[in-house]
């Protein structure tokens, strides 16, 4: 491995087979199969880590026809019956298809040739889960956990998770661990099992800047960087891609590239593949394609470049592909400012809108929407609300602040005082009081949290059915009997947090082949251009119909197209 950050600048001019842009998870995977190929590559990074939105992410990776739950016994009528049901249209089929084939294979080649390792989660349900075709689990996949030791001092180089999302200034917790941590004192098994993993944290900080037992996308990304630096991939880091290279013939030949205010061309005898994180950032573009009610708040890493690869691709010629449904994926947000100055977006996901005892409402003061369905439905609801749902507000009480947190507010804190000074947190000692402060009619929402407590008490939500199926209780809190999504809201102060609609990334992306080949007006492709992650046109033609719907297709495609590039 080369980095200019560890090794100095760069010749003026220099060639590899294939230039990568953009180092997150589809653009490592295609740098990593390709070496693996016997092909040198350089990955191009306008910001100085790696890991793109994808180290702060879930890491899930949905990839059906994987070989690790035989006893799924899932097939790829089964997985085509569910995305006809949930995915708009029909374009993209060829690409889906594709992907249908050669999703395991990415992630078997991967396992073979690098040191990603996944390992699947039999619990984790399809978004839809009653749709014909939808499974449990078993189809989508998580990096196992990863020793950033081994990374050495490149540790340094890879994207930090939110910090929001660790303790105690930088341990992460897996998944299976959160409810241990919400069990401490009242369970002698989970208060110490929370022991050991905060020991194991308090000896890795005598030697590390944060936590190194690295969890989701944090461990996915790391061991992606582990295997580029194992096959000698030159990382060109801090380092913006301001133009794609073709030569006499049309054919794409390279990068300019600028650092530091110097420019230079980076050959790629090969080819160029595009994954720099999509058009989430690219303003001309989200106006465009986005509603307006959407603004312009997205939950993505922002690189710093001056133009994204698809920016890049167009100018070269390329199209974007025609919009089949909707061009986001989306998550509700809320907004705030960290004690170091920086804004900050907090996407609430799954950590509070399903649990039980919160609701959501608009500015009437009433609900709109199950809170519970994923996030991405969460968000179109309030897009068809529109200006009355945005922002909405997701309102709680004392008892559930306390046990599951409120959007950047992790669960047993003891003084909200910052965040009620900051303006991020609102609470009043009645529903009355509370509505004031966010403004909406206190006789409405007094009415709403009536209304809602007067079904909770019996677990029952006649208004939205939520707890109704097994992707929403699965998020919900198992302890709470009958239904683990609903318990009323009762226990003053009562508390509010504002969301926004965010993006996870653009939906929207350049048209390509199932080759992961860039196609410009006409359809044909254009030579020695290769696009995957978002810069690629969503196969889900902006649904969201499980977990991992980003990166299984991110990962896929980019060993597809590294796969092409070694044949080419």
């Amino acid at each position: 491995m080369r980095s200019e950050d560890q090794s100095g600048p760069a010749a003026a001019s220099e060639a590899y087979d294939v230039v990568v842009i953009g180092a997150g998870a589809a653009g490592l995977a295609a740098a990593a199969t390709a070496a693996a190929r016997g092909l040198s590559v350089a990955v191009v990074e306008s910001s100085p880590f790696v890991g793109g939105t994808s180290a702060i992410s879930g890491g899930m990776v949905w990839a059906p026809g994987n070989d690790k739950s035989p006893q799924l016994n899932d097939s790829p009528d089964a997985v085509r019956r569910y995305l006809g049901a949930t995915v708009p249209g029909d374009a993209g089929r060829e690409a889906r298809e594709a992907f249908l084939a050669r999703a395991g294979e990415a992630v078997a080649f991967l396992e073979r040739n690098t040191a990603v390792r996944l390992r699947p989660v039999a619990s984790y349900p399809d978004y839809y889960p009653d749709t014909p075709g939808a499974t449990a689990g078993g189809r989508v996949l998580e990096p196992v956990p990863f020793d950033a030791r081994r990374l050495g001092q490149a540790f340094a180089l890879l994207r930090p998770p939110l910090p929001e999302f660790t303790l105690f200034g930088g341990m992460m917790v897996s998944r299976a661990d959160i409810p241990h941590f919400r069990k401490v004192g009242r369970s002698l098994k989970s208060t110490l099992r929370v022991a050991r993993l905060t020991a194991a944290y308090a000896l890795q900080r005598l030697s590390a800047p944060r936590g190194t037992t690295l969890y989701l996308g944090n461990a996915l990304m790391a061991a992606l960087l582990r295997s580029v630096l194992d096959r000698k991939v030159t990382l060109l880091l801090a380092t913006a891609a301001v133009a794609l290279e073709r030569d006499g013939n049309g054919r794409v030949c390279g990068v300019t590239v600028e650092k530091n205010g110097a420019r230079r061309v980076v050959r790629a005898r090969r080819g160029v593949c595009l994954a720099s994180g999509g058009c989430s950032r690219d303003d001309a573009l989200r106006a465009a394609h986005l509603p307006a009610a959407a603004g312009r708040l997205t939950a993505t890493v922002a690189s710093g470049a001056p133009a994204g690869g698809v920016r890049l691709a167009l100018e070269a010629g390329a199209r974007l592909a025609e919009p089949a449904g909707n061009n986001a994926f989306w998550v509700p947000a809320s907004r705030f400012r960290r004690a170091d100055g920086s804004e900050a977006v907090f996407p609430h996901t799954v950590t509070d809108r399903g649990k039980p005892g919160l609701i959501a409402v608009d500015a009437t003061g009433r609900r709109f929407v199950n809170e519970a369905l994923s996030y991405h439905e969460f968000v179109l609801a309030m897009l068809r609300a529109g200006n009355r749902a945005v922002p909405a507000f997701l309102i709680c009480d004392k008892h559930f602040l306390w046990t599951y947190g409120l959007g950047r507010i992790r669960p047993f804190t003891l003084s909200v005082q910052a965040e009620l000074d900051s303006g991020y947190l609102k609470t009043g000692a009645t529903i009355e009081a509370l509505a004031e402060r966010i403004g909406v009619p206190p006789d409405v929402l007094a009415a709403t949290v009536t209304r809602f407590n007067s079904h909770a008490r019996d677990g029952k939500d006649p208004e939205f059915g939520r707890g109704g199926d097994i992707y929403q209780r699965h998020f919900g809190d198992a302890d709470i009997k009958p239904n683990p999504n609903v318990a009323p809201i009762t226990a003053a102060p009562f508390y509010a947090v504002a969301v926004h609609p965010a993006d996870l990334g653009m939906s929207l992306g350049l048209a390509t082949d199932a080759g992961a080949r860039v196609l410009d007006a006409s359809g044909t492709a254009i030579p020695g251009l290769y696009a995957c992650g978002n810069d690629m046109n969503s196969i889900m033609n902006g649904a969201y119909p499980g977990p991992g719907i980003t990166l299984g297709p991110a990962i896929t495609f980019g060993y597809v197209a590294a796969t092409n590039l070694a044949a080419a």
